[in-house]
């Protein structure tokens, strides 16, 4: 079986779409996804420096629009694939699945990407990856720190989020056996500290239409359910504002599927990274450029 991936926030580099917009139906997709979002999505993927695109209001649109445009591209059979999204990440991943239009996917990421901008402005924050290390010893440092366990990546690595200064109190006293690294995130996503946000989103989402899924379904970041009802991903991306992401709980779902083969939406190479740690024997295809295009349907096929 085959899951295509959709990554989070964190994953853009700068000018990571410059190849793809050589791509004439990516182009015109991604312009058109553009217009849903109201974000200059072409600019923000080719020539907006690093701090620019670590803003939450147009790194999250820019995601989720480079996922959608590049998975039109592969033309693939949803009867023949799972969908996974990290964070961000569902919300290309529920559109891939048909379970909300794109349209409505680039029209929540908006309020969502915004709405999380201005919770992360009330209060310096952040987030940094704990490597590494005891689990039981990781998730006592990061209380201790005065932080929250925001995400659950699997693979020794487990993501901490909260204010600014307990963020670097656990850079500078990383738990044992483990190091710490600082995420190019502009808060502490999947916390207490992002409620204005989640309700933000609930707004928003009450006027969005769900759909059955027209394949396999998603998994999903709270639990790694194989859920295949729009309105119940629906109601869980509202949620998983303030609740942390168990990609590790999405692995094990992967595994007791049989998943034998993922491809890796751009920008693309953290999840599959994960993968490989995780599920070894699995194979893995990063989506980084329009060359990997060929080969991605090769192994779809």
């Amino acid at each position: 079986m085959l899951a295509v991936l959709a990554p989070g926030q964190g994953a853009q580099r700068p000018g990571f779409l410059q190849e793809w917009l050589a791509v004439p139906a990516f182009a015109a997709s991604l312009r058109t996804l553009a217009r849903d979002a109201d974000v200059d999505l072409v600019s923000a993927g080719t020539e907006l420096p690093e701090e620019r695109i670590t803003d939450t209001a147009v790194a999250q649109p820019l995601i989720v629009g480079a996922g959608l445009a590049a998975f039109g591209c592969l033309d693939l059979d949803p009867a023949t694939f799972v969908v996974a999204g990290h964070s961000v990440g569902e919300f290309t991943a529920a559109a891939a699945a048909g379970m909300i239009t794109a349209a409505d996917a680039m029209r929540l990421i908006r309020v969502r990407g915004a709405a999380m901008a201005q919770a992360s402005s009330a209060l310096p924050s952040g987030m940094a990856a704990v490597l590494g290390g005891e689990e039981h010893e990781v998730l006592a440092a990061i209380a201790a720190a005065g932080c929250d366990a925001a995400n659950f990546n699997g693979a020794g690595q487990i993501v901490a989020a909260g204010p600014a200064e307990a963020v670097a109190r656990l850079l500078a006293a990383p738990p044992a056996g483990s190091r710490v690294r600082p995420l190019p995130v502009a808060g502490a996503f999947h916390t207490r500290l992002m409620a204005q946000a989640r309700d933000a989103l609930a707004a928003a989402a009450a006027r969005t239409e769900a759909a059955a899924a027209v394949g396999r379904g998603a998994l999903s970041n709270l639990d790694g359910a194989l859920l295949t009802s729009g309105r119940q991903v629906i109601d869980r991306l509202v949620e998983q504002v303030c609740l942390p992401v168990r990609w590790d709980a999405c692995l094990a779902t992967m595994s007791e599927l049989g998943v034998t083969a993922v491809i890796e939406l751009p920008p693309a190479g953290t999840l599959t990274a994960l993968v490989r740690r995780a599920l070894p024997g699995v194979e893995t295809l990063a989506l980084r450029t329009p060359e990997d295009l060929l080969a991605a349907r090769e192994l779809a096929a």
